[in-house]
């Protein structure tokens, strides 16, 4: 006797509603692992399972996937390849997650792929999935379904155990190795650079960008014999304040690039991901072959919301979806570059399992007023925590340091630009529900009070 099938919904939003009903930690439960989504992705087309045609990349790392990603994206779509790339978490929208061309998908488009996860996890024994499996298996099934001729694919969490990790990628890039997600990835780094280095593959290379690597990323590399390609070692960069230049090792065919633009992304550590994406390219060549031009107009035109962001305004704003000590170390060197402004306001909302201690200490000598937000996601730290987070670090040292607490981002920001004035700056970071929390109705201009009237 079969049981009538539940509906199925025919709307991106009640799809993801579906998503987050599947498992009972619900679209926070981070669940590694891959024999369940492995299995379901087996079962797709058919029994034929999901397969990709083309060449694809993967990237992993704690910071700067985002931004390798977007790079490899335009670099790729100015040497006139069909682009298609999956990136998470989204800033506003979910469609944001599956660029295809440059754009985001249509909603319309990602259905019959969930439809067809949906099929297949129920074909034979059921299999629940995660939210995030469920739809990083949709994203991909749409992916392979597309005309393109290269697929870069985002690790959501580590690498090893990640959703993402079910497809054997031509090359992997490993990005910057720090702290973050210890409870799940391990207490140090070595034990979570073994975690990236899971995206690894015998005999296909991998370009690892992090200047400092982990040793268990070497090791490893070297027990599954995968061609291992270091910044530093087997390509590197060098700049001025004009121009850089990137060039790979003769024993690697010693191409060159100079009088390089800097990447449209901000940042120094945009150089450290660029060297990486050059990389990529390079092993990727045979297959996926790049002109110098290419190269230059895609640095040239990458864009990338969220990552060191500035709109300019009265009062100027940055936006950058830094999350953990490392991004925020980077964001306070971008920041203190930028030049003097009489007063920095910071619009700060985090996750609860954030290290938040040094995240507010490294930027506390940047910041002139606080305004710490609720986010709207169970994970999220109070805005109440985070204010005791930053009184138990004793940051204020002496000064008076105005700080108050907002129900969300737009509120959080709406009382910075009141009290700022024109030649201020402020600054919106700390997650990816901070800075989307901001952008829900585009990017803002902002106008202090008093100019506006």
């Amino acid at each position: 006797m079969t049981t009538a099938a539940a509906p199925i919904p025919d709307t991106l939003a009640d799809w993801l509603a579906h998503c987050e009903r599947q498992h009972p930690k619900g679209q926070q439960g981070i669940i590694l692992g891959l024999e369940r989504v492995r299995e379901v992705a087996q079962r797709l087309n058919g029994g034929a399972g999901l397969r990709f045609e083309v060449p694809v990349v993967t990237v992993a790392g704690t910071n700067g996937k985002g931004s390798t990603c977007a790079m490899l994206e335009a670099i790729c779509q100015q040497a006139g390849y069909r682009t298609g790339v999956y990136t998470s978490p989204h800033l506003v929208h979910f469609e944001e997650r599956c660029r295809v061309l440059g754009q985001s998908i249509a909603a319309a488009e990602l259905l019959p792929a969930f439809a067809d996860v949906e099929r297949a996890r129920l074909d034979g024994p059921p299999i629940v999935l995660t939210y995030f499996e469920f739809t990083t298996l949709a994203i991909l099934l749409t992916l392979s379904r597309q005309p393109l001729d290269v697929v870069v694919l985002e690790v959501g969490l580590g690498g090893r155990l990640d959703a993402v990790n079910i497809v054997d990628a031509d090359c992997a890039v490993i990005t910057s190795i720090d702290l973050d997600h210890t409870d799940l990835l391990g207490a140090d780094r070595e034990a979570i650079g073994y975690e990236k280095a899971g995206i690894m593959r015998t005999g296909r290379p991998v370009v690892l960008s992090d200047p400092m690597p982990p040793q268990s990323i070497i090791d490893r590399a070297r027990e599954i014999d995968a061609p291992l390609w270091r910044i530093g070692a087997d390509f590197h960069f060098a700049g001025d304040r004009q121009q850089w230049g990137w060039a790979m090792h003769p024993s690697h065919g010693g191409r060159r690039y100079a009088g390089l633009a800097y990447p449209a992304l901000r940042g120094a550590n945009q150089l450290v991901n660029a060297s990486g994406v050059l990389a990529a390219l390079e092993a990727l060549r045979p297959r996926l072959p790049v002109t110098a031009q290419a190269v230059r107009n895609g640095l040239a035109m990458v864009d990338l919301p969220g990552r060191f962001q500035i709109v300019p305004g009265q009062p100027a704003l940055v936006l950058d979806v830094a999350h953990n000590p490392h991004s925020v170390a980077a964001l306070a060197e971008n920041l203190d570059a930028m030049g003097f402004y009489p007063t920095t306001h910071a619009v700060f909302g985090a996750m609860a399992d954030k290290d938040l201690a040094p995240m507010l200490a490294r930027v506390a000598p940047l910041m002139d007023r606080w305004y710490f937000t609720d986010l709207p996601s169970p994970r999220a730290a109070p805005a109440a925590q985070l204010v005791a987070a930053w009184n138990d670090a004793g940051l204020a040292k002496g000064k008076n340091v105005p700080v108050s607490t907002h129900a969300n981002p737009q509120a959080a920001l709406d009382a910075a630009v009141a009290q700022a004035d024109p030649a201020d700056r402020i600054v919106v970071f700390g997650s990816f529900y901070t800075v989307g929390g901001v952008l829900q109705a585009g990017v803002p201009r902002l106008t202090a009070p008093h100019l506006a009237a």
